[in-house]
């Protein structure tokens, strides 16, 4: 209904007014009466002319064909002035039709996730001052260009952990390590690494180093026998070594420098006529009352002990001196006794690691001491060959 129509209804209505006026007259003989009936009829007009007269728009109510060609999109302005003519039903607008934009930013306020914050189209209407393609209204770091599944927060190294969780935020890590590296990839990170630069497959250590498990020396990559008991001797493989090469290995080996035989713990076995020559060799070396003079008539015998422990390298010397019971000084010459024949064997060869000396003093007698001859057999220097 346009203008003209509603300017013809309400010239007519107040036309009619003249007519009512006229009959109520007729019909009334006072002049109270007249003005009552005059009120009444004044007042039915008003209500029909509010009625009729008040122009109602509302896009919720589906308009006319015959208005759809004054205002198509119904939203109150009419077709000639609505620049935005299909306008969805609902929408707020404003003098030309157009959607309200509340921001002045380019996006219509049903549109705009910020609609009182100036923004871009791109982000609904919001902004997103760090540039990190998620909007302030969801960029929990809005000041810092980051990563959107971290909802707007950076992961500076690229490790997919982000900077507040990361311990090393500037070095590509992993998560078992709280973003920190472990560059070899042995199981230790970088910070507590030793070895940092370990080959892919080396079993390491907890510094991160090559692991030597049984401690023998041997790297565990190189050790053929990496469970080795502690202690024992290994060869270059890691395993327990038999360095002469007899079946007998060196941690039971008492003789490990010379090939011998596994019956008789890895030493060789004497030959028939060592019996004889050791009973010969380890006679007794008598010496006069209160002195330590060597007897020349004891050099042979004392030079084939020394020919015997050069023979047999797996054999050494046990010395033992003593004196009788009335000598002066017991513990002093027993020791010199034994000293002294020690000293004539290094002379002969013998290495001094190879015999041990012992000063008995007067405590192990082999005869009475109440004579003069068992004192003479107390005065002595025993030998006893032994496998070492």
């Amino acid at each position: 209904m346009n203008d003209v129509s509603y300017l013809f209804s309400c010239v007519t209505l107040t036309i009619t007014d003249t007519p009512t006026f006229v009959v109520i007259n007729f019909f009334t003989n006072t002049k109270t009466e007249i003005m009552y009936f005059i009120k009444i009829a004044r007042l039915f007009t008003v209500i029909v002319l509010i009625t009729v007269c008040s122009p109602m728009y509302s896009q919720t109510k589906t308009p006319s064909k015959f208005d759809m060609k004054k205002d198509g999109d119904g939203d109150g302005v009419k077709n000639k002035i609505d620049k935005c003519a299909s306008t969805p039903p609902g929408v707020a607008v404003d003098g030309t039709g157009c959607p309200v934009d509340t921001d002045k930013d380019g996006v219509a306020d049903y549109l705009d996730k910020c609609p009182s914050v100036p923004g871009t189209a791109a982000m609904n209407g919001c902004q997103d001052k760090d540039k990190d393609g998620v909007s302030d209204n969801n960029d929990l770091c809005p000041d810092v260009p980051g990563d959107a599944r971290f909802e707007g927060c950076p992961d500076s190294d690229g490790d997919g952990i982000e900077d507040s969780k990361d311990k090393c935020p500037n070095a590509k890590g992993s998560d078992m390590f709280m973003g920190c590296p472990d560059t070899d990839k042995d199981g230790v990170q970088d910070s507590n690494d030793k070895c940092p630069d370990t080959k892919t497959g080396i079993k390491v250590d907890v510094n991160g180093c090559p692991a030597d498990s049984d401690r023998d020396g041997i790297l565990d990559a190189d050790d053929k026998c990496p469970d080795t008991k502690m202690g024992v001797i290994v060869n270059t493989m890691g395993c327990p070594a038999d360095t002469d090469g007899d079946g007998v290995l060196d941690a039971d080996d008492k003789c490990p420098g010379v090939i011998g035989d596994i019956t008789n713990n890895g030493c060789p076995l004497a030959k028939k006529e060592i019996p004889k020559r050791l009973e010969f060799a380890t006679r007794k070396i008598s010496f006069e009352k209160g002195n330590a003079l060597l007897k020349v008539s004891f050099f042979p015998m004392l030079d084939e002990v020394a020919n015997i422990l050069k023979e047999y390298p797996d054999y050494n010397l046990r010395i033992g001196g003593h004196a009788d019971g009335i000598e002066k000084d017991p513990t002093t010459i027993s020791q010199t006794r034994a000293d002294v024949v020690k000293s004539y064997l290094q002379g002969k060869g013998v290495g001094e690691s190879r015999t041990v000396t012992t000063g008995f003093s007067k405590t192990r007698p082999a005869a009475s001491n109440a004579n003069e001859t068992g004192r003479g057999q107390n005065r002595r220097v025993e030998l006893e060959l032994y496998v070492r």
